[in-house]
Order: C-alpha cells, then structure tokens, then sequence
C-alpha cells in the first residue's frame, strides 16, 4: 500500500526525523518527502495495509501538519 499526503515538513532535519519515526513505526518499503514540491509531499510505501490516519496521527504528533493528498 502507498499512502501519500500534503505536509508542512520544511527543512532536511525534521524530514529525517519524520522518516525515522515513520520507518520505525511502520514496517516500511519506502518513505520520502519531497521537501521541493509545494505540497511537501510524504510518501509512504508498505507491504502490508495501514490506516492512512494513522500515519496523520504520528506526523501530527511530530508537531507537522499532514493530510491525505487528493
């Protein structure tokens, strides 16, 4: 499953950091944020299904906005 969501994630640190929390988190394949596009966007690849909210509560709890991305 490949969740993808707008944030305010700004600067390579709290990327990393998002990242780390995520990937240990989440059994994760793939996890990126595109710090270049508007969006910020967050993408979240895993071989199993999860709960796109689940990754809004973590991020948010991160202290970052974040929402699924139409």
């Amino acid at each position: 499953m490949i969740g993808i969501f707008r944030t305010n994630i700004t600067s390579v640190h709290d990327k990393n950091n998002v990242i780390k929390a995520i990937s240990s988190s989440f059994e994760v394949q793939a996890c990126s944020v595109d710090l270049e596009d508007c969006d910020r966007v967050l993408r979240v690849a895993c071989p199993a299904i999860f709960q796109e909210e689940e990754i809004i509560e973590l991020v948010t709890n991160l202290g970052f906005a974040c929402d699924i991305l139409d």
